[in-house]
């Protein structure tokens, strides 16, 4: 006997052609809550009066059945959102936006993303973004599994650095499967608060997304809830206050290095989302308060750049490294701390 729910649900998408805009998986680990206080901070820009209104109009399913707004979300729940007309993430229109190309042949690009470019459409993001940008300069990229034409990867608006592009469907697949088998290369450079006291070290997580701010992503002892992250990390430089670390992936969740270096300590610095444009190190002194206020404005984004990237040439089997410079403001954030840093030690040894 077919299943009457999953019956209804495929024949009413049939008649009024609804689409897919939204669909989460509630984790294991959530507290019974609301769905439009859940979605609220789940989706950004999204109100709760309009989550509301979507409810009523029965555009919000839970496990294929539509609910009311007052429905108490469960672990493990389904949520999908369907409406009448296309999401517009969908709709990539070409944008004349420059690109940064570190490398260019016939099967990928290497390219060098600065701070505050998002890298594909999104909730709030339709224009402007680096997929708009690749549809204008190359044509015929190959889609990947989320219909994003060249992405392998990708890394967060404010982050900035290194990304691979492939430009044919055999790169794109080979170049994930890299990716997805940790054979791929990363490293990232990122200032982050406290003075980190080991010189290197592993942090092991499974990361979901917070069960509270949902902008979040969260550390989980429970191996059940989240995925397996590895992140190695090593001290380049100690300011006091701050230190400047080398960040290694060995997965590549969401937020994996804003989440793991917060789980033991060390926010990264002006890290709005997880806290850290705030001053979480220091002295009360007005001045100093001063100083990294001027530093929060020198780079007013999370200080972290994706330097290095490594991987097999998905023809020739050679393997290639790509290197980048810090950009300027993290080069003049850098040189900030270590002038203050240099300049508290003097005082000190004069003390």
């Amino acid at each position: 006997m077919e299943n009457s729910q999953d019956f209804d649900l495929e024949s009413q998408e049939e008649s009024q052609e609804l689409f897919e805009h939204y669909k989460f998986d509630v984790p294991k680990g959530q507290a019974l809550l609301r769905i439009d206080k859940y979605l609220t901070y789940l989706i950004p820009n999204a109100t709760r009066n309009k989550i509301q209104n979507a409810a009523d109009n029965g555009d919000i399913y839970v496990n294929d059945l539509p609910v009311k707004s007052n429905y108490k979300i469960k672990p493990l729940d389904v949520i999908r959102i369907l409406l009448s007309h296309p999401p517009f993430e969908n709709r990539i229109d070409p944008e004349n936006i420059p690109i940064d190309i570190e490398y260019e042949d016939e099967s990928l690009i290497v390219l060098n993303k600065p701070p505050g470019l998002v890298v594909h459409p999104g909730h709030g993001n339709y224009t402007g973004t680096l997929v708009n940008a690749l549809v204008y300069h190359f044509q015929q990229l190959p889609m990947n599994s989320s219909n994003r034409p060249g992405l392998v990867h990708r890394i967060d608006k404010d982050t900035s650095g290194l990304l691979v592009v492939a430009k044919t469907e055999h790169a794109l697949a080979n170049l994930a499967a890299q990716f997805e088998f940790k054979t791929s290369e990363r490293e990232y450079v990122a200032l982050v608060w406290g003075n980190v006291k080991e010189d290197s070290g592993t942090i092991e997580g499974n990361i979901a997304r917070h069960l509270k701010d949902r902008m979040q992503m969260a550390v989980f002892e429970d191996p059940e809830i989240g995925k397996p992250a590895i992140t190695h990390y090593k001290v380049l430089e100690r300011f006091g206050y701050v230190t400047l670390v080398s960040c290694r992936l060995e997965t590549g969740r969401t937020h994996q290095i804003r989440a793991h270096m917060k789980y033991i300590g060390h926010t990264l610095f002006n890290d709005d989302r997880y806290g850290g444009s705030q001053i979480l190190k220091g002295t009360t002194f007005t001045k100093y308060k001063q100083f990294v206020e001027n530093c929060f404005k020198a780079c007013p984004r999370q200080a972290l750049h994706a330097k290095t990237l490594g991987f097999k040439h998905p023809e020739t089997g050679d393997f290639m490294r790509f290197d980048t410079e810090l950009p300027d403001d993290m080069k003049a954030l850098v040189e900030k701390w270590r002038t203050y840093s240099s300049a508290r030690e003097i005082e000190e040894e004069e003390d």
